[in-house]
């Protein structure tokens, strides 16, 4: 008497929804773990913005024209004007007094300072452009300008 109420699955249904379930499971892994792998470059360039902005900060809040006349300064600690920046390399992020900073160990900090003529109606004896270049291998390599100008 196996009438039609009997239920079940037979082992070719069964398979069938394995191996669907197992497509669609592996299809949402792959996104998560392509999501978890640039997930860790947006931090990095996030860091590398921030250590740029600080530079760049310090950088701008220094004076236009060497307060003492002496060139050049003998340390990150004792620049007193933008101009002594130029040139500046720091293997691994350092702060204003130029200690490291060990959890930014990773990142590479270029500093370049020039007369512009980029800015309408100052002439380029009159303005800077400070260039701060932050690099962190293999994928990051981010620049942020700002001018300094004489007024």
């Amino acid at each position: 008497m196996r009438g039609a109420r009997e239920r079940g699955v037979t082992l070719i249904e069964l398979v069938v929804s394995i191996v669907v379930v197992a497509l669609a499971a592996s299809a949402v892994l792959g996104v998560l773990a392509r999501n978890a792998e640039t997930s860790a470059d947006a931090m990095v360039l996030s860091q590398a913005v921030s250590i740029a902005e600080a530079y760049i900060e310090e950088i701008t809040l220094k004076p236009f024209v060497d307060p003492d006349g002496v060139e050049p300064e003998a340390g990150r600690a004792t620049f007193d004007d933008v101009a002594d920046y130029d040139g500046l390399v720091d293997v691994g992020a350092r702060d204003q007094f130029g200690n490291p900073v060990p959890t930014l160990a990773g990142y590479t900090v270029r500093v370049t300072v020039s007369p512009s003529g980029a800015l309408a109606g100052i002439p380029s004896t009159d303005a800077l452009r400070v260039d701060v270049r932050v690099t962190f291998p293999p994928s990051i390599d981010f620049t942020m300008s700002a001018y300094k100008t004489r007024y």
